[in-house]
């Protein structure tokens, strides 16, 4: 019989493919940040809202203001880049399976992707371009949600998030592996938090003011447009944080083991970490105690990797069931 749906009930069946694009979309945004602020060039509505081009920018303390704004963009774009890795997975594995855990985690995680939107009331910026973004994104992750949720198979309840499948037991390797992983999910979920809260306050810690040689009040003499800018980028990135840790978390927590879940651990928290951290040696911002934290969590993140390899990938190379 001839196939006689429309294009847009074939793209949304399932729920499956707005969701994926979803993740597409966030990996794109996320290149693009790295490689705009790589470039060396602010966003024209950055340069509108400061009234001083980029060039004009640079000349002050040396660029370090300018390298600094550009750090955090940086690690903004990583942190999407994972989160996108990490909701392409989850909608083409355990959502297509009908796992009630993953719709559940696909809601708690866009209420804090999302909802990290709403902290630019905590520094009186407005960034545009977000917005519009943000509001052209929302409906393709609600119509996913939406259409997903009749295939769900078995109960619908969000107590299947509390369910664990992990193996957590210390006299295990893969649960000792495990338990590495999710230490490092909680650590960047309170990361994350602490990272909105300083966006949202004092924006910058003693190290921030020591890298660029001047203090808040300099900055807001030279241009008091700056530090709202440079907030909504930390309280951005510091939402991605957290909404990587969430994903991260219950990804471990409430799966079996498998090559794909490790495979997109390994990807989307390495492209996370690599970009964080490596920010920092390219616009040479050495402090250590500033970056101790990332270099901790990267060590207990391989750790982990390295613990759960045998179990989760050598073991299953045959096994065409990525996900149970």
């Amino acid at each position: 019989m001839e196939d006689n749906r429309s294009l847009y009930k074939v793209f949304v069946e399932k729920g499956i493919y707005p969701l994926i694009l979803t993740g597409i979309v966030l990996i794109f945004v996320g290149f693009f940040l790295i490689a705009q602020s790589v470039s060396g060039q602010l966003l024209p509505h950055d340069v509108h809202n400061l009234g001083m081009t980029t060039a004009q920018l640079s000349f002050f303390n040396e660029g370090k203001v300018l390298k600094f704004m550009f750090h955090d963009r940086v690690a903004f774009g990583g942190s999407l880049i994972s989160v996108g890795l990490l909701y392409s997975w989850l909608a083409a594995f355990p959502l297509k399976q009908g796992k009630a855990w993953a719709w559940w985690l696909f809601v708690i995680s866009g209420l804090s992707g999302f909802g990290s939107f709403l902290t630019y009331l905590g520094y009186g910026y407005l960034d545009s371009w977000h917005g519009i973004g943000t509001l052209l994104l929302f409906p393709l992750y609600i119509a996913g949600l939406y259409y997903s949720y009749s295939s769900i198979t078995g109960p619908k309840t969000i107590r299947y998030l509390l369910i664990k499948n992990a193996d957590t037991r210390l006299n295990s390797k893969l649960g000792l592996g495990n338990i590495f992983l999710l230490f490092t999910s909680v650590g960047l979920f309170l990361g994350g938090i602490t990272i909105m809260i300083v966006g949202m306050t004092t924006v910058f810690v003693p190290q921030d003011l020591g890298y660029m040689q001047i203090k808040v009040c300099g900055l807001t003499q030279f241009n008091s447009k700056l530090i709202p800018i440079i907030a909504h980028d930390r309280a951005s990135f510091g939402g991605g944080l957290a909404t990587i840790g969430v994903m991260f978390f219950f990804s471990i927590w409430c799966s079996k083991p498998g090559r794909g879940l490790w495979e997109i651990l390994a990807l989307s928290m390495s492209v996370g970490f690599s970009t964080a951290i490596g920010v920092h040696f390219w616009i040479k911002y050495f402090d250590f105690w500033h970056i101790a934290p990332a270099y901790f969590g990267l060590l207990v993140f391989y750790i982990g990797l390295f613990l759960t390899y045998k179990e989760m990938v050598k073991d299953n190379v045959h096994d065409p069931e990525i996900m149970n």
